[in-house]
């Protein structure tokens, strides 16, 4: 969202503005986020999207089971998809 000025952000540094923006979830295709960030002291839920690319065509597939994802997931944790 260019208005938040999140573009271009790195994850750490994304994920704490995005939730001081108020997000509640962060959905992301970076694998290696788990590994590289402590989301347990953040208050943001995380879906990390197994797919191709992130390309939408990769993505859409995935769409039913990100949904039912943003139904359980609470903040500070990460949920798998795909």
């Amino acid at each position: 969202m260019p208005d938040l000025d999140l573009a271009g952000r790195k994850n750490g540094e994304l994920l704490l503005l995005a939730e001081q923006a108020g997000f509640q979830v962060f959905l992301t295709v970076d694998q290696g986020i788990e590994y590289e960030q402590n989301l347990r002291q953040l208050g943001i839920a995380v879906i990390l999207i197994r797919a191709r690319s992130s390309r939408l065509i990769d993505l859409l597939p995935h769409v039913p089971e990100i949904l039912a994802a943003l139904g359980a997931i609470e903040g500070g944790n990460l949920i798998h998809v795909g």
